[in-house]
């Protein structure tokens, strides 16, 4: 028996589809499936076992089939295995059905009265793979032309909006699982109060020891007022938040601690409190500077505390 495909690319190639077909359409996160569910690394193992005990198998009929043929049957299977697949019998079949052609001995049977300087002209029929995809076309347009044209089904417009939804329900969902890609030059400030929530309880759990809870200043300086030590703002807080404070007496990096969105929130609520005046709020720090930010532009303009003082 030829095989046209050895069997040490025939069981990997098949157990490779099988595999990626399971990974497909099992559901197991962010794990791979024949991780996360053992029985399906089971399952795998024993299809592995058989495809290759299958294998092995049909290899030793085929030897024990082969030591019963007569040598003149072997000499005939011998020839017929040494013929390119192009001119074996199979091959032959299939492209005669898909193309119902006439063998040159046969072309007088198809040849037309015409002749032009000599060439003639033959009467072949259309293959029917073209034929048959020709029909399936007409089919096609007619369902079409029903289901959109006479009873009205949903346009383009309607299905573009329908596939952005679905898009925007895919995104959520990925947003949920993937990696926070935020840093200082794509924050942007929230004012939302689920966020500023969520941003306060974040800032209850890991800020208030330093800062206490109204944003006052106890260890770490006051947030409630105008001066920032690294900056103002939301994308300067961030950043304060990502990569820490002053080096050896400033806030630590918080990036390891919390994601991106989650700093994000904080520092957001951080700057809800501006100008909330808490109880006996700490003194401003000596390297605390005036922020002010442009509504209208991205410039920011500080000031010292002390230019500020000497202009009042």
């Amino acid at each position: 028996m030829k095989n046209i495909i050895p069997s040490y690319v025939r069981v990997p190639l098949i157990f490779a589809a099988v595999f990626t077909g399971m990974e497909y359409f099992i559901d197991s996160g962010d794990k791979p499936a024949f991780i996360e569910y053992p029985m399906v690394s089971l399952f795998l193992g024993v299809f592995l076992f058989l495809l290759v005990a299958i294998e092995i198998v049909i290899s030793a009929v085929d030897k024990v089939t082969y030591q019963l043929l007569t040598e003149e049957q072997k000499k005939q299977l011998k020839e017929a295995q040494s013929l390119p697949f192009t001119e074996s019998e199979f091959y032959q079949k299939i492209v005669k059905k898909l193309t119902r052609s006439r063998a040159i001995e046969q072309e007088a049977d198809v040849m037309l009265d015409h002749d032009y300087d000599g060439i003639k002209e033959l009467d072949n029929v259309l293959p029917p793979w073209w034929v048959y995809l020709f029909y399936s076309c007409i089919i096609f347009a007619i369902v079409y032309l029903v289901r959109f044209e006479i009873y009205g089904d949903y346009t383009q417009a309607e299905e573009f909006e329908t596939e952005m939804v679905q898009a925007e329900k895919e995104i959520q969902e990925y947003l949920k699982t993937a990696p926070d890609l935020m840093d200082k030059e794509s924050v942007t400030l929230l004012i939302d109060e689920s966020s500023l929530a969520e941003g306060k309880a974040i800032y209850t759990a890991n800020c208030v020891a330093c800062h206490r809870v109204d944003g006052g200043g106890a260890i770490g300086p006051n947030l409630t007022d105008d001066y920032w030590i690294l900056g103002g703002g939301i994308k300067n807080v961030f950043n304060t938040l990502m990569e820490g404070g002053r080096s050896g007496k400033g806030m630590i990096s918080w990036k390891d601690q919390l994601k991106p969105k989650e700093m994000q929130k904080v520092a957001s609520y951080v700057l809800s409190l501006r100008g909330s005046n808490p109880k006996e709020p700490k003194p401003t720090e000596p390297e605390a500077v005036l922020y002010k930010e442009e509504a209208s532009t991205d410039v920011v303009k500080n000031e010292t505390v002390a230019d500020s003082l000497a202009t009042n």
